[in-house]
């Protein structure tokens, strides 16, 4: 089988409307809102901000997602900034990402976003020829574990994240072009 040819480039603006909430590409700008919500959500289930380790790509998204062929998204409510979601590609295996930062405000969970955001994400990943997606997650964070499995993500082998104790793997089916 020939190798697969992905399209890893900075990413083109992205932008998109889910009920009242609007997403769109991060901009610099938006580094102090997004350090924030995350540490904000972490701080929730008892989990560390760690801006010089796991949350490194958070706060330097240019060099972690543009950089690499990734992408990172913001979530605003009206000019609030209540979501997070974003991929880069990971060696893991050959077309491989992993998908990053998907955090949501307390305020706005239960309305659709997350999954509404994970397959908007995995359209995204397809559409730039990946073919497996990884993620990591902690089990605390029960509802992010709920969406994974439900989403047809299965437990894998590899956490790399101090904070994460479960790990899952999606293999994508061919982009139909």
């Amino acid at each position: 089988m020939p190798p697969v040819e992905v399209k890893a480039s900075i990413p083109m603006a992205y932008q998109d409307t889910f009920q009242q909430f609007q997403i769109r590409s991060w901009q610099p700008a938006d580094r102090p809102a997004v350090s924030q919500l995350i540490q904000s959500v972490l701080a929730e289930y008892g989990l560390g901000w760690d801006p010089q380790g796991s949350d490194r790509d958070a706060v330097q998204v240019e060099t972690h997602y543009w950089h690499t062929g990734g992408e990172f998204w913001v979530v605003e409510d009206q000019t609030t900034l209540v979501g997070t979601a974003g991929y880069y590609p990971v060696p893991r295996e050959a077309a491989a990402v992993e998908i990053r930062k998907m955090y949501l405000a307390t305020a706005v969970r239960g309305q659709g976003l997350g999954g509404y955001l994970l397959r908007r994400l995995e359209a995204a990943i397809q559409q730039r020829g990946f073919q497996t997606i990884w993620v990591e997650t902690a089990s605390v964070l029960q509802a992010a574990v709920y969406l994974y499995e439900s989403r047809g993500y299965r437990p894998a082998e590899g956490v790399e994240t101090p904070r994460c104790d479960r790990i899952y793997r999606k293999v994508l089916s061919p982009c139909a072009e």
